[in-house]
């Protein structure tokens, strides 16, 4: 049988144990299958077999081999790129809504790695095939800047330089509400939601510290415009802190239950801007990604209506 071969490189979820990690990592995996993985020796941490209570370490490189009929291997996919920078070392994209960053089990294609392979001729290999030059991760329906390492020294250093904080990753997001602090942290640690294994939460069981740093651009009457900054990187970490304090993301299809009037089904969350010290040069680099046609309709929408109101109102 023809089997394929997973590799992770342990970076800013340390701390879990081993099969909640791999159940964190591949969403495909449920726990219960991935403790059966282990006791069936299919995982090792740093070529050894672990049990599966075995806490993770930032380093840590796993290797997973999944039973399947076909072999693993990832097609170069003519996807259309908008790459903002590009050099020897990094590629610096703006990702589109819709977007799957990397692949996973049972889905090899259609993914951004898959449109990496076909537009930059070199990226890291550190982790692993369906990974190649993936620093950090956004979600599928948010938008916005990820760097990528085209070798491996510059991943090692983004990597490093991600773990202790050197990254600076703001984004923007639209949410139901007014807020009424005009800034604020979220200090609240988040794991996997114990009802539902597809969702994260703010939880006290298999959690990790997590904080976010907000500050309300603008305040209509039903939403805010808020900025936010990432002081760590947990999984749907904005999605889940603003909807544990009442204010979810509009269109967010799995931590909101306010129905939107803009009739969509996707998070209007967008990394718009990514603050980094070059890998090799050091030197200091900042860059922004415009909004996203709907997102800005959005907003647009919502000011034209205020705008009227008001108007009306003083009509009146």
């Amino acid at each position: 049988m023809n089997s394929n071969k997973i590799e992770f490189i342990v970076g800013e979820d340390d701390g879990y144990r081993l099969d909640y990690y791999l159940s964190l990592e591949m969403n495909e995996l449920s726990r219960s299958y991935a403790q059966k993985l282990i006791k069936d020796k299919v995982v090792t941490v740093n070529g050894r077999y672990k049990k599966q209570s075995y806490i993770v370490n930032e380093g840590d490189i796993i290797e997973l081999v999944l039973p399947d009929k076909e072999e693993l291997k990832l097609e170069k996919e003519n996807i259309p790129l908008d790459i903002i920078f590009e050099d020897n070392d990094i590629v610096v994209i703006n990702k589109p809504q819709g977007l799957v960053v990397h692949p996973a089990p049972g889905n090899y294609t259609g993914t951004l790695v898959n449109a990496l392979l076909y537009h930059i001729d070199n990226l890291s290999t550190i982790n692993g095939i369906i990974r190649p030059g993936i620093i950090h991760r956004i979600d599928k329906d948010t938008s916005g800047l990820l760097i990528i390492a085209k070798n491996d020294y510059s991943h090692k250093v983004l990597s490093n330089d991600l773990k202790n904080h050197k990254i600076n990753r703001e984004y923007i997001a639209l949410c139901h509400g007014r807020l009424t602090q005009t800034n604020g942290t979220i200090d609240m640690p988040i794991g996997r939601d114990p009802r539902n294994r597809k969702k994260m939460a703010v939880t006290q069981v298999n959690s990790k510290n997590a904080i976010t740093h907000f500050t309300v651009l603008k305040n209509f009457d039903n939403y805010s415009l808020l900025k936010l900054k990432l002081e760590t990187g947990r999984t749907h970490q904005i999605r889940v802190h603003l909807s544990h304090i009442n204010h979810p993301i509009v269109g967010d299809p799995l931590y909101s239950k306010i129905s939107n009037e803009f009739g969509i089904n996707k998070q209007m969350l967008h990394a718009f801007k990514i603050k980094f010290n070059h890998p090799r040069s050091k030197e200091m680099m900042t860059f922004y990604a415009p909004f996203p046609n709907e997102f800005k309709n959005i907003i647009k929408k919502i000011v034209k209506r205020e705008y009227n109101d008001n108007k009306s109102k003083n009509n009146g």
